[in-house]
């Protein structure tokens, strides 16, 4: 768990002096945001902002709560434990179908090779996946990336022999031989490609689908309607932490490295594997579109995936899942 900086008590006060007196003037106090989060590549442009305090040009006073497992970071909102936090946007799926009022208010980075599907090399092909085993983690990004692959080959869940494993326990299964073929993502993925014997190589990946795996920004309706100057300087601390990470490579790897507990060089290749979305691009998420980069696409993906499992009633509207009011308005 990473050991965050205790926040910095600041008093703000001022006075105007005029010829007619001494007018009492306050300046605006600084606003704070608690963000949950977890330790993931694409989350840098965060990191970086946290520790250049890149927020405070922007009124706002950010402290980030990591969590081990992203799935509880939306009850802490629930109970406000959290003002907003970073999800992957299946967890808004299937909130908003359970009744959450979580709105994604940005797309923060997409999957771009960081999430694979890795197998023997005998195995060519996502059509050669048929009557194979294949392991993965149920009802996750792992999941909706083998079930997007399966559909673009005229292949079901019906046609593989799914074995239930986590992430991290793909690396194992495929060097024991038990496991031809896994789902997972980085640093899992490099990890088995790094195997002895050259055994193994990617068939399908988070490239062949980009949007498919999306992170996001979220907070809650009522969040939004009181605090829209925060999310917004929120969002503009991410795009000054973008631009760091861009100007500054060598030093922006550095403190992300810090966070993900690797050196600056490990640090690049993780982030090798996402694609942090620009200002300028990120309307293309709110675009109605069949496209995996927009959330009606690869919403439709996810929740139909969800609602094959049981594991929501009704695939919900997917323009009740965002608000892109911030993102129209920075983009103008």
């Amino acid at each position: 768990m990473l050991s965050l900086r205790s926040l910095r008590k600041t008093l703000l006060c001022a006075s105007l002096a005029t010829v007619a007196g001494v007018l009492p003037f306050t300046a605006q106090a600084i606003e704070k945001m608690k963000i949950g989060t977890v330790v993931w590549a694409g989350y840098a442009p965060f990191y970086v902002a946290d520790e250049l305090d890149l927020y405070k040009a922007h009124n706002l006073k950010v402290e980030l709560q990591f969590f081990n497992d992203p799935a509880l970071i939306p009850s802490a909102m629930v109970g406000s434990a959290l003002d907003g936090g970073m999800l992957t946007y299946d967890q808004v799926v299937g909130g908003a179908a359970k009744g959450l009022n979580h709105k994604v208010v940005m797309p923060i980075d997409f999957s771009n090779g960081g999430d694979a599907i890795v197998a023997d090399k005998s195995i060519t092909s996502v059509a050669d996946f048929k009557g194979k085993k294949v392991g993965f983690n149920p009802l996750s990004p792992s999941d909706f990336l083998l079930a997007y692959a399966l559909k673009s080959h005229g292949l079901t869940d019906k046609d593989i022999s799914p074995v239930n494993m986590t992430p991290e326990g793909i690396p194992g299964a495929m060097a024991s031989g038990s496991l031809p073929v896994g789902v997972t993502y980085e640093p899992n993925v490099s990890q088995i490609l790094g195997m002895p014997g050259d055994k193994f190589h990617v068939v399908y990946s988070s490239k062949d689908a980009p949007g498919l795996i999306t992170d996001v920004l979220v907070f809650d309706d009522k969040v939004i309607a009181k605090r829209p100057a925060a999310i917004k300087a929120l969002i503009q601390g991410y795009l000054d932490g973008l631009a760091y990470m861009q100007s500054h490579p060598d030093e922006a790897a550095k403190i992300i490295g810090k966070v993900l507990g690797v050196s600056a060089e490990e640090a690049k290749a993780q982030m090798s594997g996402v694609y942090n979305i620009p200002l300028a691009e990120m309307g293309k998420n709110f675009t109605q579109s069949d496209a995996t980069s927009s959330f009606f696409g690869s919403g439709a993906v996810i929740g139909q995936l969800l609602k094959d499992n049981g594991q929501i009633p009704a695939i919900p509207d997917f323009a009740s899942t965002f608000d892109a009011q911030f993102v129209e308005t920075l983009s103008k």
